[in-house]
């Protein structure tokens, strides 16, 4: 387990130093955000309802899903108040977001920019133009399918906990 863990992270440590040949700072200072993944969905909703061009948009927050499809991608961006389907298109990116695109992980924070549209399963998702790498994680993100089962771990990386547990959040915000 150890072993694999140092490989990981040896692994992200050479995606940030090919980041940084390339003059892209893994680490910014801001993003300036404009909407969160709810308000995106409900701006999406008004659009369709009042038949509109579809604005742009800025959304941030941290990858917990990242499916690469050879031309094609999808991510899960998980914000403080709830998860929207990103697409990402080979040839709509500008260089330095698709330079960025191809160090991205699971667990990296990235701010997105770009407009919102449903799939034809009727998934609301943006269609991603602009991207930035806002903290690159240096380490995996707990399984996604069982979370945290030690209770031991639970308690003392209660980050981990939050992050893996969508119910344990609810407990603290309510």
């Amino acid at each position: 387990m150890t072993s694999r863990l140092e490989h990981i992270t040896a692994q992200r440590q050479e995606k940030i130093e090919r980041l940084r040949s390339k003059r892209i700072n893994p680490y910014p200072s801001c993003f300036n955000r404009t909407h969160t993944s709810t308000q995106a969905v409900g701006l999406l909703s008004a659009q369709e309802a009042d038949n509109t061009e579809p604005s742009q948009i800025s959304l941030s927050g941290r990858i917990i899903a990242l499916r690469k499809m050879g031309k094609i991608s999808f991510a899960n961006l998980l914000d403080g108040v709830g998860k929207i389907q990103l697409l990402f298109k080979s040839g709509y990116l500008d260089e330095e977001s698709a330079n960025i695109f191809t160090e991205l992980d699971i667990g990296d924070f990235i701010g997105v920019g770009g407009k919102m549209f449903r799939t034809r399963t009727g998934e609301p998702t943006l269609e991603v133009s602009r991207l930035e790498l806002l903290s690159k994680s240096m380490e995996p993100l707990p399984e996604k399918w069982h979370g945290l089962t030690d209770v031991e771990t639970r308690y003392r990386q209660r980050y981990l906990d939050l992050i893996s547990n969508p119910g344990v959040k609810d407990v603290f915000v309510t």
